[in-house]
């Protein structure tokens, strides 16, 4: 039987950076930041996020957590 082991875990603000002019549509842009715990909740993740967000010039958009795992078998 396979099993995941959690190896590394990024977290990425989407900063709303306001309308593109042509299209009306909205443009992001993210902000990661590695080596985060893989370990850490999501209320650390969240409250880790959102005090970074106040010291940002952008509005929120959304949070994002990618987790990146190595397949191997028991």
């Amino acid at each position: 039987m396979a099993v995941a082991e959690l190896k590394k875990s990024t977290l990425t603000l989407v900063l709303n950076d306001g309308n593109d002019l042509e299209t009306g549509l909205p443009i992001y842009r993210n902000k990661s930041f590695n080596n985060v715990k893989t370990d850490a909740t999501p209320d650390q993740l969240y409250a880790v996020a959102t005090a970074f967000v106040s010291l940002q010039e952008r509005p929120l958009y959304n949070i994002i957590r990618k987790d990146n795992s190595d397949i191997v078998s028991e």
